[in-house]
């Protein structure tokens, strides 16, 4: 497959500390025929250009996005968020692939107008963020999601490197996968339209073949849009 032919998936991290992850991304888009550019504040690029989005993880999204309480200020990203809200806007037809990875996730359903839950242990009482790329976490993935015919299984162990998570679920979205305490660990669109989150993080469990899967189910939906 010549480099030209594959579907260009732009991938929005962190400027700060996103490089690790970028590179498993990228790895994982390759490897799924596909070809990948960094997205961000300071990198502007003709959307058009892209077949699809990864909206990556990093830090928090700012509280007040989706009517959240202030704690702190340290570890929001404002810049990323309004970068990645407008990257959203350009997107929000769901003509294009689109999946959101952990804050990704969150994003996505904070723009369809939906809310977080600013603490998980709050939240889930007796729930801790284990912070571990490793797959620790068993998720149920619902039956008819469009995630489960992605991934091709019924569950799986999945890693945990989060402090929020979904609450509310936006508008033209739905929950398609979850944990034993009933924390939302996947959301997709109601539609036709091509919107995809999942709460933890795929590009870490290079070697795992359902979450491969995942990268190929992006790839194949990018190359239709071409």
């Amino acid at each position: 497959m010549s480099n030209s032919s594959r579907p260009l998936i732009g991938i929005s991290t962190s400027s700060k500390s996103g490089l690790i992850p970028l590179a498993f991304h990228r790895l994982a888009i390759w490897r799924a025929g596909g070809r990948s550019v960094r997205l961000g504040p300071g990198r502007p690029l003709d959307a058009d250009a892209l077949d699809g989005v990864i909206i990556g993880g990093g830090s928090d999204l700012g509280p007040t996005l989706y009517g959240g309480e202030v704690a702190i200020e340290e570890g929001i990203d404002p810049e990323r968020d309004d970068f990645e809200l407008a990257l959203l806007e350009q997107f929000k037809d769901g003509k294009r692939p689109v999946l959101g990875i952990c804050r990704g996730a969150q994003i996505l359903n904070v723009f369809f107008g939906g809310d977080l839950h600013n603490e998980i242990s709050v939240a889930y009482p007796g729930t801790r963020a284990r912070r571990t790329p490793l797959p620790v976490k068993r998720i149920e993935i619902d039956e008819g999601s469009r995630l489960r015919e992605m991934l091709g299984v019924s569950w799986c162990q999945v890693n945990s490197i989060h402090h929020q998570s979904v609450d509310r679920i936006g508008e033209g979205l739905r929950v398609s996968a979850h944990d034993r305490r009933g924390m939302v660990q996947g959301i997709e669109s109601t539609g036709d339209q091509l919107f995809f989150g999942v709460q933890w993080h795929p590009e870490f469990l290079v070697f795992n073949r359902p979450q491969q899967r995942l990268y190929k189910a992006l790839i194949r939906a990018a190359a239709g849009k071409k």
